[in-house]
């Protein structure tokens, strides 16, 4: 049986805090989420029917943890905080068969639970706004391609995970994104609903997988180097991008000159310019 504890009080949550000495670390980026109906939107959007295995990155006390257990899925959380651990460990989730605590960096021990586990089923978190994006960016260069992922953001990560071609917002962390999964910005949420409150808005993200990635298997390697290239440098144009990027060690200067002027595509374009179609066709130029 889970721990039944009011997880939209502050005032509760303060004096747990205080019983066990603790504070809040500005360090790991640590926000409770308080609103009770905010936290079952999330739960409720992973479509959980308890067969699945999920990964929780950085469950705190338990506001979503909760949820998730009631749910009868198979859940892996990964928590830093040694306080918050004392009390995931020995207090809230003690005797729960259906919970399995990780301690440590996420980003330092995700790969052996991997090794040992396989891909989970669902990834979910409240991410730490520090660490964010590059959490999300380790899973998806690693492959690591469950059906669903629902995470807590800034507004603004979630803005580029979203970006579309041609825009301020299109990235790297756009097109690793949208490659593999449709996403989705499902609702805003004002800083009141978080204890301590941010300082700005977040808002939440769901991933749900492609039933065929936009880019084949046996082309990912090659797009993704262009793609790395041509954003390495957001102000220079793609013929300066990819002469003096990761491609150019792999190809002669002079084929990728004579295979840009051959094509298509303006050499004096930005890369933020491409959508992934035109991105897929840029890297069939250099395919031998």
């Amino acid at each position: 049986m889970r721990w039944d504890f009011p997880y939209d009080s502050p005032s509760q949550i303060t004096e747990l805090l205080d019983r066990h000495g603790l504070a809040m670390s500005r360090r790991f980026g640590q926000n409770f989420l308080l609103s009770k109906e905010i936290r079952t939107r999330i739960v409720s959007a992973l479509e959980l029917d308890g067969t699945e295995h999920v990964w929780e990155i950085g469950p705190g006390i338990g506001n979503i943890t909760s949820y998730l257990i009631d749910s009868k899925a198979d859940i892996t959380a990964f928590e830093i905080d040694r306080g918050f651990i004392s009390i995931l460990r020995d207090h809230a989730f003690k005797d729960v068969e259906n919970f399995t605590l990780i301690e440590g960096d996420f980003l330092k021990t995700w790969e052996s639970v991997l090794a040992e586990k396989g891909t989970p089923d669902v990834i979910c978190g409240n991410l730490p706004y520090n660490v964010g994006s590059v959490i999300i960016g380790r899973l998806l260069e690693k492959q690591v391609l469950p059906k669903k992922m629902a995470f807590t953001l800034q507004k603004e990560v979630i803005g580029r995970i979203t970006g579309e071609s041609d825009t301020k917002n299109w990235s790297t962390l756009s097109i690793l994104s949208q490659v593999d999964f449709e996403v989705k910005q499902l609702f805003t949420i004002k800083a009141g609903a978080f204890y301590p409150p941010p300082n700005v808005d977040s808002a939440v993200i769901l991933y749900t997988r492609r039933d065929t990635p936009l880019v084949p298997d046996e082309k990912r390697e090659l797009f993704f180097t262009i793609v790395h290239d041509l954003f390495s440098s957001r102000r220079k144009t793609m013929r300066n991008n990819l002469l003096h990027g990761s491609l150019a060690s792999s190809l002669p200067k002079e084929k990728i000159i004579d295979r840009i002027e051959q094509s298509q595509f303006d050499p004096m374009t930005r890369g933020e310019v491409y959508s992934i179609a035109q991105l897929l066709e840029l890297t069939d130029l250099f395919l031998d």
